[in-house]
């Protein structure tokens, strides 16, 4: 995917919003973004002085130039000053979506309404951005102010900001981020909204106490630009994006007598810039009165791992799970995908006895109650796994709880639960599941490590061999888990020492 991001936007002359913002977000983030200057605003810190519209044939010279040569994965849209304009645009973009071999994805930040409360656009383009524009678009981040200009819904509660994106959808958004910095409810925290293939995303944290904001629409959109265009799902791309956000509000500095723009930072890697995800039976999801499910269970707190897990080897049968302990591997996981075996429970049992005989950890994949009944040192779940199992039960039990995270959004869902360890993965592609979409890469793990090393052992998964475990370790992750690695060897024996070689050695 290119990392070659467009903004279409007004040029902020105080340098804190508009196209300046845009380019300073995207840098954060790696990729390479072009523009096209939709107006020269004449501002400062204390407001907007003059809006100079650039004339259509200019707007279209810029993206005639750019589309030559440098074709976008995302274009993100700001400000548009007129109608003539949003036409424009849309004429552009839907020859984009329909000639380009990839088309671009559209990222729109309706900017109808500046921080300092001074209107930016002409009150008739909001028709014309519902009929030309909201159609091609693919997401759409307005801001509290902006989505009731949109809808006409007044956002007092979590179901008013849920009807304000159904709205937008009927305008032909196809996903909806609203922005939470207006809203302020529950009172002292900022709630921000996502919606995207049928599923809703909430995130929440304290409110920043800051005058200087001014850019963060522009900030947060780009952020959500730059993800995408290198492959991130928008739920991660949206936590990036207030994470990003949440640092650059703490950096805030003041330049002149007004409001101070947001600061620009690289990647955020302290876990308390990161918001939290709101899920029923949580603090902020019982303030938002979210439907709690009859069955639910959630639980936090779980056993914890002293030091690090090391080789971590994922076998499906108990001869393996003997042959991996036997020789030294001292974390071993059962996954079982047959769960009507006639030998299932029986296997289990025997290697829970093999891990205490060798002194070894072994975890149990997915199979709780068995894990539970015959006192296995832990059990691993995936994300889906959190709606059904008994967590009261497993936490009770005092089993280790180990979870898997595909993706920011996941990790932070999963640190809801504090559980005993946290699986990255798929770094790489791997035949053992289908993990479509969900590839990490080394570039993510660089990045999830630092956020978590500090509060859980790590774990590595997916398509790591002998040649890319010394990559994979020198992430700084506590632990590289393997499956082929080890049970596709000529020498199982030979693989687990030359792996642990390989890890023990960064």
């Amino acid at each position: 995917m290119s990392n070659v991001v467009w903004s279409i936007a007004g040029s902020d002359s105080g340098g804190g919003a508009g196209i300046q913002a845009d380019l300073k977000a995207m840098q954060s983030f790696d990729v390479h973004a072009c523009t096209a200057i939709t107006a020269l605003t004449a501002q400062n810190s204390l407001g907007v002085e003059a809006i100079n519209a650039v004339s259509t044939e200019v707007i279209e010279s810029q993206l005639l130039a750019l589309e030559a040569d440098m074709k976008a994965s995302v274009i993100k849209i700001g400000m548009l000053a007129n109608v003539q304009q949003i036409q424009l645009v849309a004429e552009h973009l839907t020859r984009y979506k329909s000639r380009w071999e990839t088309p671009p994805l559209v990222v729109y930040d309706p900017v109808a309404i500046a921080t300092s409360g001074d209107a930016l656009t002409e009150e008739d383009t909001v028709d014309a951005i519902k009929t030309h524009l909201l159609p091609l678009v693919d997401v759409i981040t307005p801001n509290t102010h902006e989505t009731q200009i949109l809808t006409g819904v007044y956002l007092i509660g979590p179901e008013a900001v849920r009807e304000a994106g159904q709205k937008l959808r009927g305008f032909g958004a196809k996903a909806i981020v609203i922005k939470g910095g207006h809203w302020d409810y529950p009172k002292g925290y900022c709630i921000d909204y996502c919606w995207y293939d049928d599923e809703e995303y909430w995130l929440g944290n304290e409110a920043i106490n800051t005058p200087h904001s001014h850019g963060t629409g522009c900030s947060l959109s780009s952020v959500i630009a730059a993800c995408l265009s290198k492959g991130y799902p928008l739920k991660d791309a949206f936590i990036l994006g207030k994470a990003y956000i949440n640092k650059g509000l703490k950096s805030a500095i003041r330049f002149g007598e007004g409001i101070g723009p947001v600061a620009h930072t690289a990647f955020p890697h302290q876990l308390e810039d990161y918001p939290q995800v709101i899920e029923a039976g949580s603090w902020l999801g019982d303030e938002l009165d979210f439907m709690v499910p009859d069955d639910y269970n959630y639980a936090a707190g779980f056993s914890p791992i002293d030091g690090e897990l090391g080789l971590y080897a994922v076998v499906d049968t108990i001869d393996w799970v003997e042959l991996c302990l036997k020789n030294g591997v001292k974390t071993v996981q059962l996954r079982v995908k047959d769960a009507q075996s006639p030998t299932l429970e029986q296997d289990i049992e025997k290697a829970i006895l093999l891990g205490k005989q060798y002194d070894g950890r072994v975890f149990i994949n997915d199979h709780w109650q068995l894990a539970i009944k015959h006192g296995a040192y832990g059990v691993h779940l995936g994300q889906e796994d959190l709606n059904v199992a008994d967590l009261h039960a497993i936490q009770k039990a005092g089993l280790r709880l180990g979870l898997s995270t595909h993706g920011f959004y996941e990790m932070l869902r999963a640190h809801n639960y504090r559980p005993s360890y946290l699986a990255f993965g798929a770094i790489y592609p791997t035949t053992t599941k289908d993990m479509t979409g969900q590839i990490q890469g080394l570039e993510k793990l660089r990045h999830f490590v630092p956020l978590m090393k500090a509060h859980y052992p790590t774990v590595a998964i997916g398509g790591i061999d002998l040649l890319r475990a010394s990559e994979v370790a020198q992430t700084g992750v506590g632990s590289v888990a393997v499956v082929r690695a080890i049970t596709e060897a000529v020498s199982p024996e030979q693989a687990i020492v030359e792996l642990k070689q390989a890890i023990d050695e960064q």
